[in-house]
C-alpha cells in the first residue's frame, strides 16, 4: 500500500470520526466534475473578451481583489502561467469582492498600473453573480482562489493558484485523473475539511468566551487553565490538535508556559497540513508577536526561520519570497547563527533582483542588513561570494 493511499485512507478514518461529533455541514452545490457556471461580467479590463467557455479548450478562472494582499502577490505568477500556455490554456482574472464605490474606470487604471504583472485577460464580475456561482457554491470563502475548466467544459480543479504549476500540466498533456479528483473531492478531502475548520472555529468562538484573544498569550493567571482546556477538547476531538485556530492558542500559550514544549509542538506544526496548509502563519505570528516582550530561545527563533521556509516552499513564485527571506535572515540572526542568516539574506537579494521593477529602496535596505550580518559576524563566518552579492 502506497504512502498517498495511506493518507488518503487516513483522511477517511478521520472524517468518520469528525462526522459522527459535529453537524454535517451544509454541501456545495458545485464540485469537482460538475460543469462550469457561465460567466457573469460587466465587463473587460485587459485581453481579448471571453463571452462563454468552448469545448475542447481549457481555462484558469483566478478571483482577485484590488485590496487583497496575496492576489497582487500571485499575478506575476499568473503572468508567467499565461505565457507559458499561451494556445493550450487561456487565463481568465476576475475582481471580485470590491467596495461599492470601485468603478470599471478605477479598476482599468488600478489593471493599467499593473503592467505585465497582470499580463492576462481581466473582467470585472456582474454585482456578486460570480461570487455566489463559483466561490460560495464550492465553498471557498478567500481569494486568491483558481479554478480549471477543462476540455469538456467541467471543473477539473479548485484551488490556491500556486498549485497550477502542478495542476495545469496534467490538465494540458491530459493525464490528469478527474474521477480520481472527482472521489477524493466528494467523498474524504472535501467532507473533511470542511468538517474539521467548523469545528476548529467553534473551539476558537469557546476560547474567545474563555477570556482569550485569538493568536496572543492567554491572559495572566489562565495561561495552564487554558492549556487544560485546550487538551480536554482535543481528547474529545484528536484532528484539531494541529488545526490552524487551535494551534494559534496552544502555541502561543506553550510559549509562555513552556518553551521547549512550545519548540517541539511547533517543529510537529510546521510538517502537518490540516484543512489549510500546515499552520506556519501562526507560529509566525506568534513569535513575532513575542520577539520583544519574551527573552526566546535560539531555537525559537529558528522555528520560526524554518516556517517561513516553509512558506516559500509552498509559494515559491511569489513576490513575497524575498521578503520571507529577509525575515528569516532576521530570525537566524537573532539566533546567533551567522552562517545561515547571511544565506538567508543573499537569497532575498537575488530574489528581489529577479523581480520586474524591484524596489530599489528595499533592495538597498537588504544589502544594508547583508552588511551588518556580516560585520556581526565577523571572523565567525568566512565566504568569499559575500561581498559580491553587495555590489
Amino acid at each position: 500500500m502506497t504512502m498517498r493511499t495511506n493518507f488518503w485512507l487516513l483522511l477517511l478514518l478521520c472524517s468518520v470520526v469528525v462526522t459522527t461529533q459535529a453537524q454535517v455541514s451544509q454541501p456545495s452545490s458545485l464540485n469537482i466534475g460538475d460543469p462550469a457556471p457561465p460567466l457573469r461580467l460587466r465587463g473587460w479590463l485587459k485581453g481579448e473578451p471571453v463571452e462563454k467557455f468552448e469545448k475542447g479548450k481549457i481555462y484558469v478562472v483566478e478571483f482577485w481583489a484590488t485590496w487583497c494582499g496575496p492576489c497582487r502577490a500571485i499575478m506575476p505568477h499568473l503572468s508567467r502561467l499565461a505565457s507559458e500556455y499561451r494556445g493550450r490554456a487561456t487565463v481568465l482574472s476576475i475582481d471580485v469582492m470590491e467596495n461599492k464605490n470601485m468603478s470599471m474606470d478605477k479598476l482599468k487604471a488600478f489593471v493599467d498600473s499593473m503592467g505585465q504583472r497582470m499580463d492576462y485577460n481581466i473582467a470585472a464580475e456582474d454585482r456578486n453573480l460570480m461570487v455566489l456561482s463559483w466561490l460560495s457554491a464550492s465553498g471557498q470563502q478567500g481569494i486568491p482562489t483558481a479554478y480549471v475548466v477543462n476540455q469538456d467544459g467541467k471543473v477539473a480543479w479548485l484551488g490556491y493558484p500556486t498549485r497550477l504549476n502542478e495542476i495545469l500540466p496534467k490538465i494540458v498533456n491530459e493525464t490528469y485523473d478527474i474521477e480520481e479528483a472527482i472521489t477524493k473531492w466528494n467523498f474524504v478531502k472535501r467532507n473533511y475539511d470542511k468538517r474539521l475548520e467548523d469545528l476548529d472555529d467553534s473551539v476558537m468562538n469557546e476560547l474567545t468566551r474563555y477570556g482569550v484573544v485569538p493568536e496572543t498569550a492567554s491572559p495572566y493567571g489562565k495561561k495552564d487553565s487554558l492549556l487544560l482546556k485546550i487538551d480536554e477538547m482535543v481528547r474529545k476531538y484528536p484532528n484539531l490538535k494541529y488545526a490552524p485556530k487551535v494551534a494559534g492558542y496552544t502555541f502561543s500559550t506553550l510559549l509562555k508556559t513552556d518553551p521547549k514544549k512550545a519548540y517541539e509542538y511547533g517543529e510537529i506544526l510546521l510538517v502537518t497540513p490540516t484543512y489549510d496548509d500546515p499552520p506556519y502563519k501562526s507560529v509566525i505570528r506568534t513569535i513575532e508577536l513575542f520577539s520583544y516582550g519574551l527573552n526566546l530561545s535560539a531555537e525559537i527563533y529558528e522555528l520560526a526561520a524554518e516556517a517561513y521556509q516553509v512558506e516559500i516552499n509552498l509559494y515559491p513564485a511569489t513576490d513575497l519570497v524575498a521578503r520571507d527571506y529577509h525575515k528569516m535572515a532576521e530570525w537566524y540572526w537573532r539566533a546567533c547563527d551567522g552562517s545561515k542568516a547571511i544565506e538567508a539574506e543573499q537569497k532575498a537579494i537575488e530574489s528581489l533582483k529577479s523581480q520586474e521593477n524591484f524596489s530599489v529602496t528595499e533592495l538597498a535596505a537588504f544589502k544594508s542588513r547583508l552588511q551588518q550580518y556580516i560585520n556581526t559576524f565577523s571572523g565567525k563566518v568566512r565566504n568569499s561570494s559575500l561581498y559580491s552579492t553587495l555590489n
